[in-house]
């Protein structure tokens, strides 16, 4: 039960890991100049009847949106979550700003009940709490008559955004702590020791190169949240950031004294002079609302009481998998 898990069902559903841009052939970027040139090439020619946008209204999305031609589609997610009417606001302004459309889709439990079947058969695990809000966003865009998305996921990865996950030199024993979301042993009865996928980033005696994890182990796992989703619709995607790099190490002084991401909050303020530049907030999923009043999983596999003390998203997960679990029941 950990962000890095891999889940072999053995009951008809096989499991393939999102394929990621190997390092060799990312477009390094030295400047400032350099991300802007390779974001204009890659969004060149987009016809706004066919692509549309998903707009958080952060920084990723918000330059990708500066991008795009005049009146394309921007999508932006409503929901229970308290982040939903800051984000729609910010994304307003945004389109505001280069005259695209902003639309506005409402994303509820509903929506997830109705596809996290289907995102679990296609992807051959269980998903995370992002999937299903990303499947409704991406189900809606098709409906509207387009057929490719752009989205800005991977910019946190190419260019140091993971602030809080950056935020120190860890120790392996620190990492692991930190990064298992959900530990396998306080939730099933007969759990799998997932500390095996650490070792191989494991440095010294209790090191650990946490920035080639990132770069590799948690890359998988982001960018497969919205494959997935794109996939099982059969909706194209696009994420410019995908295949860029910096061609310089990151500067983890700067990212630790407030400024991650440091080379887009330039870009950003270059294309929105007028605009604070916006905090990170993760993507509003109302998952603390919708998950309050679950008794927990009843299937034999789980501890009793185990979900006791959780939020909302380490909840999901625990939901997710005895959904997935009487899913391959069925097979």
């Amino acid at each position: 039960m950990s962000q890095i898990a891999n889940f072999s069902s053995g009951g008809g559903y096989s499991h393939v890991e999102c394929k990621i841009i190997p390092d060799s052939k990312k477009y390094p970027c030295k400047t400032v100049d350099d991300i802007e040139v390779r974001i204009k090439e890659q969004l060149e020619g987009l016809k706004p009847d066919k692509t549309a946008l998903l707009l958080s209204g952060g920084i990723d999305s918000g330059i990708l949106a500066s991008y795009m031609p005049k009146g394309t589609a921007a999508y932006t997610v409503d929901s229970p979550a308290k982040e939903a009417e800051i984000e729609i606001a910010r994304a307003k302004k945004v389109c505001e700003c280069y005259g695209l459309e902003h639309r506005i889709v409402e994303v509820t439990w509903q929506d997830y009940e109705d596809c996290i079947d289907t995102l679990m058969k296609h992807d051959g695990c269980p998903v995370f709490a992002n999937e299903p809000q990303v499947y409704t966003l991406a189900k809606q865009i098709m409906n509207d008559g387009f057929n490719e998305v752009v989205f800005g996921d991977n910019a946190d990865m190419a260019f140091g955004g993971y602030d809080r996950l950056l935020s120190k030199d860890w120790t392996f024993d620190e990492w692991v702590e930190r990064y298992t979301f959900v530990k396998p042993e306080s939730v099933l009865k007969n759990p799998v020791d997932v500390t095996r996928v650490y070792e191989a980033y494991r440095t010294g005696a209790n090191g650990i190169n946490f920035i080639k994890f990132l770069d590799e182990v948690l890359a998988i796992s982001s960018s497969g949240a919205y494959v997935n989703a794109f996939d099982s619709l059969g909706l194209r995607y696009l994420d410019p950031y995908a295949s860029l790099k910096m061609s310089e190490p990151l500067d983890l002084a700067r990212v630790r004294s407030g400024e991650s991401k440091y080379m887009l909050r330039e870009l950003y303020r270059r294309r929105f002079p007028g605009l604070e530049v916006p905090e990170k907030i993760a993507m509003p999923r109302a998952v603390d609302e919708w998950m309050a009043d679950w008794e927990g999983p009843v299937r034999d596999e789980f501890v009793e009481g185990c979900i006791d003390g959780m939020t909302g998203e380490q909840k999901f997960m625990v939901y997710s998998l005895e959904r997935f679990l009487n899913l391959m029941d069925l097979q």
